[in-house]
């Protein structure tokens, strides 16, 4: 059983509610959920969440050619708030910046399947709106992922003024709820104007910073209470670098808002850009102590980081651990934890941690740099030199770079990860689905390229298996058997140095009888007898009834006898 690095330091303890009911009660709640949300759990039986695109717009040129995004923002928030599972906009922006993809552009139905495979979605709602004398007309229909197929159509219609109402009905019928003529509200949440709507779709997608913060102060002229103008504007004025009036923007929400915990969240990170390190950090805990979130642990612990913690107050490593205990699969979390010790010199910590990191992730490069020195560090120097010069190869900041800043050891500054958006659980599936999706389509290239390679060394065409074995190795740096391959090739073209170093990494990546025995022949070949029966001895540890391991060792011992 593998020990994970652990450091005693302080934390938080909060109390276990436990709610009692009446059973007489109780049957009388299941009863009105089985009658009212039937239809909507029979939906939500799609595996995977939801994902809205931006809807087409029938007809010619339109100055409402906004309601294309429009019609997506307000789909993904009715469906959710009719307790469907629908990716939000900055969900769903975050995601197609991560695959390359422009946020509004036309997809064909090969790329929109390919899509919401790659995010993980179990459908796609796509659909086109035409506006005419005054009035809006919807069209939607669902892609099943799974199957490719379309499902039919639905169609709602009504005044332009109604937009929210139109798309309420849209929204309702996608979820299999009944739809309610008279209600006055969406899914319980009172609407904006329509032209305070408008501006903030606008500022949305406005091409600059300067044109979205002016479509978005327009939005809270007209409605000053509209919270979600109000967020999109602190994005904005953070982007821009704006810190003071992106917190004057994220304290304009107030407290009884439903977007309040959010607007706090936002708060604390411009607090944390302005050094004002105190208030960040008493925001933040107050937010974790009324509901614990993996991104909040993951900024308290960079407030550490850049302030200094102490153990009384919390050390960075107890909050990063925290972050990545309640969210395993994020693999910014791993990376924190294992920067924060390699900055402390705990570097058998750091070495665990960022191992896990790149697990995650193979294409950090940041990770694999770090672990190179903590590597080095600990004494593993072929290791170490394999790490940094990937790393070189996944960014150029690191082709030429020996250390952080020049001295070998040092660990570079400034790596650490902010998390931005505080609903880190979702955004953390769709970041894994796309890693996975990426990392399955790369295992699968560097199989390709093992088996090619397999197949050259048992025909003994070793210049040509080295290539292949190298390439599935660029794809898959811990893939044992490329390992143990590439290094019986080297060993067979008489470059016993490189062999030694791949037969190393070999045993590092998955320790065999197998490989361990290669590396004793390699030894041997050096004419390093008391490495090689080390070896050989671990290998027969590994495996007591190996024959080959016993006639290396007696053979060993001829040698030196």
């Amino acid at each position: 059983m593998r020990t994970i690095p652990t450091s005693v330091e302080a934390g938080f303890s909060r109390p276990l509610v436990r709610l009692k009911a009446d059973p007489t009660f109780m049957k009388i709640i299941l009863a009105c959920v089985v009658a009212v949300a039937a239809p909507a759990l029979a939906a939500a039986q799609v595996a995977g969440p939801t994902l809205v695109l931006p809807f087409e717009r029938a007809g010619a040129e339109s100055p409402l050619a906004w309601i294309a995004e429009g019609a997506a923002v307000l789909l993904a928030d009715d469906l959710n708030g009719l307790g469907a599972n629908a990716l939000t906009r900055p969900e769903r922006v975050d995601a197609f910046e991560q695959l390359g993809l422009p946020v509004s552009a036309s997809l064909s139905r090969a790329t929109i399947i390919k899509v919401g495979q790659l995010l993980g979605a179990g459908e796609v709602v796509v659909g086109s709106f035409d506006a005419r004398d005054g009035t809006l007309t919807v069209r939607a229909r669902t892609i099943d992922i799974e199957t490719g197929r379309l499902r039919p159509e639905l169609v709602e219609s009504g005044p332009l003024a109604s937009l929210f109402a139109v798309f309420d009905r849209v929204a309702r019928r996608l979820a299999g709820v009944p739809v309610d003529p008279a209600a006055a509200t969406r899914a319980g949440r009172v609407s904006p104007p329509v032209e305070a709507f408008e501006n903030y779709v606008k500022g949305l997608v406005a091409g600059t910073l300067v044109t979205q913060a002016k479509f978005l102060e327009r939005a809270l002229e007209i409605h000053p209470a509209y919270d979600r103008a109000r967020l999109a504007l602190w994005s904005v004025r953070s982007e821009q670098g704006d810190h003071v009036a992106a917190l004057a923007a994220a304290r304009g929400v107030t407290a009884g808002s439903a977007l309040s915990r959010t607007a706090r969240f936002d708060a604390a990170l411009s607090l944390i850009e302005l050094a004002r390190y105190d208030e960040a950090f008493g925001e933040l805990i107050a937010l974790a102590q009324d509901q614990p979130a993996p991104a909040l642990y993951n900024d308290l612990g960079i407030i550490q980081l850049r302030r200094g913690g102490t153990p009384q107050a919390g050390l960075p490593t107890y909050f990063f651990t925290k972050a990545a205990d309640a969210e395993p699969s994020a693999p910014h979390y791993a990376f924190n934890v294992g920067y924060a010790y390699a900055g402390r010199q705990d570097m058998e910590a750091a070495r665990y941690w960022l191992r896990e990191a790149v697990r995650r992730n193979p294409a950090d490069a940041d990770a694999h740099y770090v672990l190179g020195l903590a590597l080095e560090a600990t004494g593993s120097r072929t290791e170490a030199a394999r790490e940094r010069a990937l790393a070189g190869q996944l960014s150029a900041r690191y082709e030429q770079a020996d250390a952080g800043d020049g001295r070998p050891g040092v660990v570079p500054r400034g790596l650490e990860r902010v998390k931005r958006t505080l609903e880190t659980m979702r955004a953390d599936e769709v970041d894994a689905a796309i890693l996975g999706t990426q990392q399955r389509e790369q295992d699968e290239l560097a199989r390709f390229h093992l088996d090619r390679g397999r197949r050259l060394v048992e025909q003994e065409r070793d210049r040509d298996a080295i290539v292949e074995l190298r390439r599935a190795i660029y794809l898959s740096p811990y893939l044992a058997d490329a390992h143990l391959l590439l290094g019986r090739a080297y060993a067979r073209s008489s470059r016993t140095r490189e062999a030694i170093d791949a037969f190393k990494i070999a045993v590092w990546s998955q320790e065999t009888a197998d490989a361990r025995l290669a590396l004793a022949r390699a030894y041997l070949q050096m004419d390093d007898e008391a490495a090689a029966r080390a070896e050989a001895e671990r290998a027969l540890a590994l495996e007591p009834a190996s024959s080959e391991a016993k006639k290396l060792l007696e053979q060993i011992g001829r040698r030196g006898g």
